[in-house]
């Protein structure tokens, strides 16, 4: 499988990277593409390998963007005034941006797989749009103390410890990539988050895949999807933390694996 340099792709006025991933050569061939939607402080690299990995083992295309500020894509002035995100800014992502940019490139029926805050952004989008399955490793689906306590203690990390050094190599606007999604996680406006109802929606097959060790939030965030979309399929990872790819990467690559294959049989 071959991956391309990251690239540029206008969507609505803004410059966002993208990475694809080609898929099998035979002309007949052609399974939906998996598209990767990183989680509050992720971008394209610092997926790393772990998409042409997955996209390998499963013989598919697949497609890796930074949203804005993340990641090469274009910066977000004044991110901590009149550009501060606001407590629907995933619905924007998952309704708005990302439909935009699958138009663009053609793709119809995706395989979306997020992480974090990108789990959250594909079951939104799965809620309004077709999709051939969604796959979520760690989403947040309502917010919990636990949550607030570590996105605060990230908060001291980045002001006073290695955090800032260690996302700097992943962020043309470091700062940026980290205040968008920090002010907003710690913001009184944000604690009323719920997207339960619209997962009630979602037709698709659903795969949602949590560490049990996940500081950042606990088995009722996928116990409550499943909840809400009684086609889920859930994944409970012991010795794993907020990132089953990296903490759990054969399982998650062979459960993964498993769950695409049940659709066409």
């Amino acid at each position: 499988m071959k991956i391309t340099s990251p690239s540029r792709w206008r969507v609505h006025g803004v410059d966002l990277e993208i990475e694809t991933i080609s898929g099998p050569d035979h002309p007949d061939s052609r399974p939906s593409p998996v598209v990767f939607l990183h989680e509050g402080l992720g971008s394209v690299s610092m997926w790393r390998d772990w998409p042409r990995q997955l996209c390998q083992k499963l013989g598919r295309p697949g497609l890796v963007y930074s949203r804005q500020g993340y990641g090469q894509s274009a910066d977000r002035a004044d991110v901590r005034g009149a550009q501060r995100l606001q407590p629907d800014y995933m619905h924007k992502e998952a309704l708005q941006v990302l439909p935009e940019l699958l138009r663009q490139l053609n793709i119809k029926r995706p395989v979306l797989l997020g992480h974090s805050d990108g789990g959250t952004i594909a079951l939104l989008h799965a809620s309004q749009h077709p999709v051939e399955a969604c796959i979520v490793m760690a989403p947040h689906v309502m917010v919990e103390d636990i949550s607030i306590q570590a996105i605060e203690a990230a908060r001291e990390a980045y002001l006073h410890g290695p955090l800032r050094k260690r996302l700097e190599p992943y962020h043309t606007h470091v700062d940026t990539a980290f205040w968008q999604w920090n002010d907003i996680w710690l913001s009184p406006a944000f604690r009323s988050y719920d997207v339960r109802r619209e997962v009630g929606r979602i037709q698709a097959p659903l795969l949602a895949i949590q560490g049990e060790d996940d500081p950042y939030g606990t088995l009722a965030q996928i116990e409550d999807i499943a909840r809400a979309a009684p086609q889920t399929q859930l994944l409970k990872l012991p010795a794993c933390g907020h990132s089953p790819h990296r903490d759990q990467s054969a399982v998650v690559m062979q459960a993964i694996g498993t769950f695409l294959a049940t659709l066409k049989a």
